[in-house]
């Protein structure tokens, strides 16, 4: 029988506990399946405080530099976090060393992926991320191995559970942002300072990440174009709902004939996708291929557990002695991400606006559109907000496939006619 993988944690939050406990746990199972016995050898945090996790045996190192330094381990399993710091530098000794490494780290990756990736090449070892996208939903694999006999077209999915909790309770409950945001944070989905999550950021962090395993691009968040939740309101959802959509902050990253595009931004989806049914702090996926079709992955997107389970899933393969590019293809194949604007992304859009109400109006919103070739699917006026005259009045439109150039365009004149008050919002809506 093969020694021992000897593997060395580094971060015993709640994931690191959580992890430590499942090797323990299913240790004969994964013998049986990996013919390797995998054992906690070392340790690292920033203090030894009981964790209520059983640690004898593994040795205890304050600095996560020197558990990737120390000579007892086989695999240096990074959950400390960050895109730089001791995360990071942890790492690089460790693939310098010859150690595989698995981390759950997507800042890291989006920041320095593809020269990690270099290094794990570079000295023949592994590299697993499985729970660095999508917690628990093996994205990674079915990406990287799963779909690797398919050619990838699309790429889009609900990708930070703190987003979709908010928008599932502003349309369920009907609640406003601002509260539903406050319970997030009171719950610990949210963090004090929630602008990462709700400004689009770690989305678009995972879904460079995904893009590099579809497309063959280098990871480089700053080719996303990332919109946040901030502006979605409560007449937005209801006006969703009324129209058989609901709003998600999707991720996505697609081939267009100017190369591949990337995007964040709350979308607008048929109730019967499986992604707008995806409620909660739920995370979804659906990959288009060419022989496959579509495939739509959903589960839980972080958590203790089962990001764990994710975690163990490449201890398991590198128990097994697998050794696979790290992107999925070799580091110096990969080529660069352009940013592309979202404003000629071709589909349709929802637009809310506050026009004046006075005789008229309407039609001259409708002759700007018509002036730049924009179809209109569909109407919506609500009651004026008062009886004053010159009063607004909420007006939805749905319009067919144009450009966001064209949008912007339309909306500006109708601004300058008179007609429109406010910022005008717009929300994209995908089809597919």
């Amino acid at each position: 029988m093969a020694k021992p993988l000897r593997v060395g944690v580094a971060g015993l939050g709640v994931v690191g506990a959580s992890l430590i406990r499942l090797l323990q746990r299913v240790r004969a199972d994964l013998l049986i399946r990996t013919g390797r016995d995998v054992v906690v050898r070392g340790v690292s945090a920033r203090s030894n405080r009981d964790r209520g996790v059983d640690l004898s045996g593994a040795s205890f190192f304050s600095d996560p530099l020197d558990l990737a330094a120390n000579g007892e381990i086989d695999l240096f399993v990074e959950l400390i976090g960050g895109a730089d710091g001791a995360a990071y530098e942890s790492v690089r000794v460790a693939l310098y060393r010859g150690l595989s490494v698995v981390t759950a780290n997507k800042a890291m990756l989006a920041a320095h992926g593809v020269e990690l990736a270099a290094l794990a090449e570079q000295s023949g070892v592994a590299l697993g991320f499985e729970a660095a996208v999508g917690g628990g939903v093996p994205v990674i694999k079915t990406l990287r191995e799963g779909l690797a006999g398919n050619s990838i077209r699309r790429v889009a999915g609900i990708l930070n559970g703190t987003c979709n909790y908010i928008l599932s309770r502003m349309e369920t409950e009907r609640l406003p942002f601002a509260v539903c945001l406050a319970e997030a944070q009171r719950l610990g989905y949210a963090e004090a300072d929630p602008t990462f999550d709700i400004g689009g950021f770690d989305t678009a962090h995972k879904l460079a990440i995904l893009a590099s395993l579809a497309f063959g691009t280098r990871v480089d968040a700053s080719a996303v174009w990332i919109e946040g939740i901030e502006q979605i309101t409560l007449a937005d959802l209801v006006a969703a709902d009324e129209l058989g959509f609901r709003i998600k902050l999707l991720g996505v990253a697609e081939r267009t004939d100017h190369g591949v595009e990337q995007r964040v931004h709350p979308t607008m989806i048929a109730k019967s996708h499986p992604i707008a049914q995806t409620m909660g702090v739920l995370n979804a996926v659906t990959i288009d291929g060419d022989a496959v079709g579509s495939l739509t992955l959903v589960g839980a997107g972080a958590g203790g557990d089962a990001t764990a389970s994710a975690v163990a899933a490449d201890i398991a393969d590198i128990a097994r002695g697998i050794v696979d590019p790290v992107f999925g293809r070799p580091v110096d194949t990969l080529v660069d991400a352009e940013r592309a604007s979202p404003q000629r992304h071709e589909g349709g859009y929802y637009i809310r606006l506050e026009v004046v109400d006075r005789p008229g109006a309407i039609g001259i919103i409708a002759t700007r559109m018509g002036e730049r070739h924009i179809s209109l699917e569909a109407v919506q006026q609500k009651r004026p907000q008062s009886d004053v005259p010159g009063a607004v009045v909420p007006v939805v439109l749905i319009t067919h496939a144009t450009t966001e150039a064209l949008i912007r365009e339309a909306l500006e004149k109708t601004v300058a006619d008179g007609v429109v008050r406010g910022a005008p919002q717009v929300i994209r809506i995908e089809r597919s």
